[in-house]
């Protein structure tokens, strides 16, 4: 039986960072690392258990015998434990067996810096060796920070892996099957960026993957690190970046996982009324203490380091930075200040975007933010937050109410849609239709629709169509482009067999081209967090459900004008106020017949003429297609 050999990875200057929540590269220093030592092989752990009476690796290379491999505890008080152990290898099981000073209570616990897990329902750590890859993504990571900027195309496509689709036998798909099937897909969709539903490995799928035990590996329901490594090598190869869901604000209370580690509250607050989340049953990490700050921020650099992640979505930020956040009265305490927010939390994010930011370039944070909290994407040194883009969920519940209403009644809520144009630059937003809004009896896209089949399907093109032309990023959850007719089910595949059918053909083609001709025309996306890149033509006219406004680039000669009808009425000679003479095109159409439209179009070119109209020094009479979307562009003679 092999015996442990003391050995540090960690110097002096890693325990002071790691104390003054400043060491950003732990995943260096603590888990499982394969070496050499003294002639032999085997590999050193180490693991953070400040409470801890002793600590044992127990794993398949000792039988799991708990007295057989006890660890060293650092001389430093800094809480680590750490040795070599002699012929402990890659592929390996092994946990962490620690006898805690409180009550003496034993706990058999992964490693938190684990790259790679046993498949669900196991829950033992594997010894995994992560640099053995070979990356082919030389030629986009060299490109990305052109590709990602803000005044670059964001149509980002929404994934949970396990149920995008399935294997004829109703297993999931491997990374490498994800890696043909997605990536073409993807691709084919014309879509800019994928974002993955959480992948870190989670022990429980009704959670989607929010759940996280191992922060540092990806699940292994899919296959193994470098198969994952695969999967986003082959997005970047075909000018795809790879956005990840990353859930810095809570974990699940799972026993071999992060909550009481070592006997104590140890990751979360001690302070239920801090430490617990009412809603998703589960801990919050501790963001008062500097070890747990450092241990989240590593997490974050380590998937944009080894995994070449080019942006980190994150999750429920609102539920960190409030203190009341789904809270009655009785159940948080005032900050310092007298205050709802969490001033640790916002601190906290404040330094992993710094963090982001100082050490990669080309890449973006995205904050799920559900409130008004001022200054999400504004530069920390500036007092914000520091995020590159925040989810703009007011838009999503406003235009989502206003297409649900009959279009007889949209006229009295025409505000519904021009009310985000109010606020639309304060931040940088992303505009989201996300798979929170077709689950939990929601209903899919499709079905919260109004009218027969036709409008139905007609106002979901509407929908996108006006998504695409308001400024901001866009965000679309899988399914819906095909207009899928039910809610979102994690336990199966999308409904693929849809697209046999006309209607859903029709919308996938849609969705490929408006993708398409978003990528293509710069007004759309070279100013889309400023107040140059909008302006408005007409937003008040009611009566017939119209708006019109100006969308414009660094070029004016590339600027667009966007008119949308939102009834089912078609309006001929309708008459929209222009700032110059000659000619105008339609360019995009979502009313087109290969969309299951009612193929309305306009001329090849409609003359502007001199009378004023909407502000406009001139005019010109266009067709508007039933519940449709037309842009144009001034054209030569």
């Amino acid at each position: 039986m092999s015996k442990v050999k003391a050995h540090s990875l960690f110097t002096d200057f890693d325990i002071s960072l790691f104390r003054a929540g400043k060491h950003f590269k732990l995943y260096e220093k603590f888990g499982a690392h394969s070496m050499q030592f003294e002639g032999e092989d085997g590999v050193y752990f180490s693991v953070w258990a400040p409470s801890a009476k002793s600590v044992a690796v127990v794993g398949d290379f000792n039988f799991w015998d708990g007295k057989e491999n006890m660890l060293n505890v650092r001389w430093d008080s800094s809480g680590i434990w750490e040795g070599f152990i002699p012929l402990a290898k890659k592929g390996m099981r092994y946990k962490f067996k620690i006898t805690s000073n409180n009550n003496n209570i034993i706990t058999e616990k992964v490693d938190p810096y684990a790259h790679y897990f046993e498949k669900s329902p196991n829950t033992a750590s594997i010894i995994w060796d992560i640099k053995d890859y070979s990356w082919k993504d030389k030629n986009w990571m060299g490109y990305r920070k052109d590709k990602n900027d803000l005044d670059k195309p964001y149509s980002v496509y929404e994934v949970q892996l396990g149920s995008w689709k399935k294997n004829p036998e109703g297993e999931f798909l491997s990374y490498r099957e994800l890696a043909v099937e997605l990536v073409n897909y993807v691709k084919e969709m014309n879509f800019t960026h994928v974002e993955l539903m959480p992948i870190m490995e989670y022990p429980y799928d009704p959670s989607w993957g929010y759940q996280l035990i191992g922060y540092f590996a990806p699940t292994s329901r899919f296959g193994s690190p470098q198969d994952f490594m695969y999967l986003i090598d082959a997005f970047h190869q075909n000018d795809i970046g790879v956005i990840l869901d990353w859930v810095p604000a809570h974990f699940p209370a799972d026993e071999h996982g992060l909550g009481l580690f070592d006997g104590t509250n140890l990751y979360e607050h001690p302070d239920t009324k801090k430490g617990y989340h009412p809603d998703w049953k589960s801990l919050i990490f501790n963001y008062e203490r500097n070890e747990v700050r450092s241990f989240l921020i590593s997490n974050a650099l380590f998937w944009l380091e080894y995994y070449h992640i080019d942006g980190l979505r994150v999750d429920a930020v609102a539920s960190m930075i409030y203190l009341d956040y789904s809270r009655e009265e009785g159940e948080w305490e005032p900050n310092i200040f007298g205050g709802n927010q969490n001033l640790e939390a916002v601190s906290f994010l404040k330094d992993f975007n710094t963090a982001v930011y100082n050490n990669f370039e080309g890449v973006q944070t995205i904050a799920e933010e559900s409130t008004a909290f001022s200054g999400v994407t504004k530069p920390v040194g500036q007092g914000g937050l520091g995020f590159g883009m925040k989810w703009m969920m007011g838009w999503m519940h406003d235009t989502l109410a206003y297409f649900s209403k009959d279009p007889i009644h949209r006229k009295f809520h025409q505000n519904e849609l021009t009310f985000s144009l109010a606020y639309a630059f304060t931040e940088n937003f992303m505009l989201p239709l996300s798979h929170d809004e077709v689950v939990h009896g929601k209903k899919s896209l499709l079905s919260k629709q109004t009218g027969d089949e036709w409008q139905r399907f007609a106002n979901l093109r509407t929908l996108y169509a006006f998504m695409f032309m308001h400024p901001g990023a866009k965000l679309l959850f899988m399914g819906s482009e095909f207009a899928q007719y039910e809610e979102w089910n994690f336990e199966k595949s999308l409904d693929w067999n849809l697209l046999e059918f006309l209607p859903h053909k029709g919308m996938l083609n849609f969705v490929k081209d408006l993708n398409l001709f978003y990528k293509e025309t710069p007004a759309l996306y070279e100013k889309a967090f400023s107040t140059e890149g909008f302006e408005w033509i007409a937003y008040d006219d009611n009566e017939n459900s119209v708006l019109s406004f100006l969308r414009k680039g660094h070029d004016s000669q590339n600027d667009v004008f966007v008119v949308c009808n939102f009834t089912p009425s078609l309006k001929e000679n309708y008459k929209i106020g222009l700032n110059k003479r000659g000619y105008i095109k339609e360019i995009f159409n979502s009313d087109l017949l290969p969309y299951g439209g009612s193929g309305v179009k306009n001329a090849e070119s409609v003359e502007v003429s001199q009378n004023s109209w909407n502000q406009g020094g001139f005019s010109a009479n266009i067709t508007l297609p039933p519940l449709g979307v037309v842009v144009f562009k001034h054209i030569d003679e």
